[in-house]
């Protein structure tokens, strides 16, 4: 009987240590993005800018997730690869794209 709850346990922790290790979009732009794209610095689009970011989000997410995780510069300024944070993997980096687009739409 014990090793049923061992397993319950050990899914738990594991369940807890990948939820708080895979923070969400707004955490993770609020941890770095908004250095720059909270006050438009190197001609980023600001978060809510919907005129700003009309064009950016006609284009797709594909190409934003490129952008993004690649670097892009752009007539009005340059993206770094992963905005410099380069610790961050793509799918945190995907997220805050995702938390971007939704407040600027």
């Amino acid at each position: 009987m014990r090793f049923p709850v061992l397993l319950v346990v050990v899914f738990c922790v594991a369940g807890l240590f990948s939820s708080t290790a895979m923070a969400d979009g707004e955490t993770i732009y609020n941890s770095g993005c908004v250095a720059c794209h909270g006050a438009g610095i190197a001609g980023a689009p600001r978060v809510g800018d919907k005129a700003a970011w009309a064009h950016r989000i006609a284009q797709g997410t594909k190409i934003m997730y490129e952008h993004a995780l690649k670097g892009f510069q752009g007539t009005a300024g340059i993206m770094p690869a992963k905005g410099g944070f380069t610790h961050l993997s793509d799918e945190q980096v995907k997220a805050a794209i995702d938390f971007m687009i939704k407040a600027s739409k």
